[in-house]
């Protein structure tokens, strides 16, 4: 019998004002599902709260059900998981149309459901799913930005990504653009861990000091407060938000 285990923590950073991210987790009764929604919202300290939190409790009111016991599973997740998606956008359209002051209003989002030993995976925008796989930090979403699209055509190096002036210009988040998400599955085993975060933690700390801080604990919400105040160190310029699950 396997025992999941998360937590998250979420921090205004070093520079802000507001918390425009947005966090839950939750896992079933039964120890056998896991859902975990991290969005970091955009278009005025307001209009982003507003929207990664329209994003986060949608997706949780329509995904959480099925992790009640006796509900079952869908037969596709991905669809239901797009459908709550769906949902959240028209919610924060509908806001946005109501507010002239939330025009710009919209918000990145990244979630996984585990079922068992699969986790369905679900992003638009710039915020991260990494697995931590045998000492390993996998990252299992590709950002929607213009930087990503020009280190894939070649136009920059790696090198030259925190000179570029417009590094952070999504090319696609929700209420913004298409609701649609790219999907991953990713078996996961024993000893494996799922690591969701906004870019506010990629922005201030770099991977490679991810899992030495990591392991220097046991509990996932230790684990998660070790790499928040880690970028809180570093002055992070943006909310810093994890949300961390380890399969035992």
């Amino acid at each position: 019998m396997t025992n999941l285990v998360a937590h998250g923590v979420t921090d205004v950073g070093a520079v802000r004002k507001a918390n425009q991210d947005a966090i839950d987790w939750r896992v079933s009764e039964d120890n056998r599902q896991a859902l975990l929604v991290v969005a970091d919202g955009m278009g005025g300290y307001q209009g982003g709260e507003i929207a990664s939190r329209i994003a986060v409790d949608t997706v949780m009111e329509v995904l959480a059900p099925w992790l009640s016991s006796g509900a079952g599973q869908p037969d596709e997740p991905d669809d239901a998981i797009q459908l709550a998606i769906n949902l959240a956008s028209e919610r924060i359209s509908e806001r946005r149309a109501g507010d002239p002051e939330l025009a710009k209003m919209g918000t990145t989002l990244v979630m996984a459901w585990v079922i068992d030993d699969e986790a369905h995976i679900a992003h638009l925008g710039d915020s991260r799913c990494y697995l931590i796989h045998k000492g390993e930090l996998q990252c299992q979403t590709r950002d929607d930005t213009v930087v990503q699209n020009m280190l894939e055509d070649g136009s920059i190096r790696p090198d030259d990504v925190p000179h570029v002036p417009f590094r952070n210009v999504l090319t696609r988040a929700l209420g913004a653009s298409s609701a649609i998400a790219s999907f991953r599955r990713v078996r996961m085993e024993v000893g494996d861990s799922l690591l969701l975060c906004s870019d506010g933690l990629t922005g201030a700390l770099a991977e490679d000091e991810w899992l030495p801080l990591m392991s220097a604990h046991e509990l996932p919400e230790d684990k998660a407060r070790s790499l928040v105040d880690a970028s809180l160190d570093n002055e992070a310029a943006d909310n810093v938000s994890v949300v961390l699950l380890i399969l035992n």
